[in-house]
């Protein structure tokens, strides 16, 4: 068996342990196809069962690619028929497995069923449906705004109607939990146009991965950017734990041993070693965001979406590009 299709067979065992409330001990994966290549024709209007929508995106897809040979033998079409039981379980477990915004057991509650029947054929914000450059174009012209002190005053009750009905932001943010750095004001954006996802040093886990496999693959989200920034506590902390072997308190330990890669990678031992590290480490969740993670890479591959890395400077509010 392939390596995708035992990576595909594990995500498949673990949304059913999620189901049955059995511990998932494995990075849970999906895969998922665009189906609309246009831009504001193309966009993706949720459906009235939020649960249907997932499988529709998820599932149906993947079922296609395995029976174009893409990861295997196909599903059998015909058992699917024979056992509908069988694809509604699959529905409710792929929405179990997003875990963003729907009830415990999968289904969508009758409030998110109320919101998306007010969906209109237009997303709610139409300017933020671009391609992947003019995404990293327009998200490195609001850095450039907000350092310059020119930053846009922002009114919510500009939007405020638009955002009831739903969103479609233009890009992701995979950044650090830290004070100093908010992706809202160093790009200088408002409400519904980033989709965040922060934790302290801006590393993977299965959560936040799930968290930008949706902003892709539900939200259309042609953009994802792995925001690091200088001096941050949890690098120096990675580095404190690998270089001086320091023991911390609690869950602490577990973030620095997911850094410590990193820190390994980086040989220097001078001043500049905690901002190298850093540096390596948002590189290092921008290669596995490329090339590990299956419904992202997938969607890199076709070049629907762009995943990079920067560096937020916190002297100047600057974001350099690194990756």
């Amino acid at each position: 068996m392939c390596h995708r299709c035992d990576q595909i067979n594990k995500a498949k065992e673990n949304l059913i342990k999620s189901v049955r409330g059995e511990p998932d001990v494995t990075t849970s994966h999906s895969t998922g196809l665009s189906k609309n290549d246009s831009l504001v024709a193309g966009y993706v209007e949720p459906q009235v069962d939020l649960a249907t929508y997932i499988s529709t995106s998820y599932l149906e897809p993947f079922d296609k690619l395995r029976a174009n040979g893409g990861f295997g033998q196909p599903l059998s079409k015909q058992n699917s028929r024979q056992d509908p039981s069988k694809r509604s379980f699959l529905k409710l477990t792929a929405a179990s497995a997003i875990g963003l915004g729907f009830a415990g057991t999968g289904i969508a509650t009758a409030q998110e069923k109320k919101a998306a029947k007010t969906y209109s054929k237009a997303p709610p914000k139409p300017e933020n449906v671009l391609t992947p450059d003019q995404a990293l174009e327009r998200l490195m012209e609001g850095n450039e705004r907000y350092v310059a002190g020119k930053s846009i005053p922002l009114d919510f009750h500009d939007v405020q109607n638009s955002l009831v009905k739903g969103q479609n932001p233009y890009a992701t943010i995979l950044g650090c939990s830290d004070s100093r750095v908010s992706p809202e004001h160093c790009f200088d954006e408002a409400q519904g146009d980033l989709f965040v996802a922060r934790g302290a040093g801006n590393y993977l886990t299965n959560d936040n991965i799930a968290t930008l496999e949706y902003s892709v693959a539900v939200l259309n989200t042609p953009l994802i950017m792995v925001l690091g920034h200088e001096s941050c506590g949890a690098v120096k902390a990675a580095i404190d734990a690998v270089d001086h072997h320091k023991d911390f308190p609690g869950h602490i330990q577990l973030l620095a041993s997911a850094i410590a890669p990193a820190v390994r990678a980086v040989s220097d031992t001078s001043s500049s070693r905690l901002l190298n590290v850093t540096k390596k480490n948002v590189i290092m969740t921008v290669e596995r965001l490329r090339n590990k993670t299956p419904i992202l890479d997938y969607y890199h591959d076709q070049k629907k979406i762009r995943v990079v890395g920067g560096l937020y400077h916190l002297d100047t509010g600057k974001v350099e590009l690194i990756a």
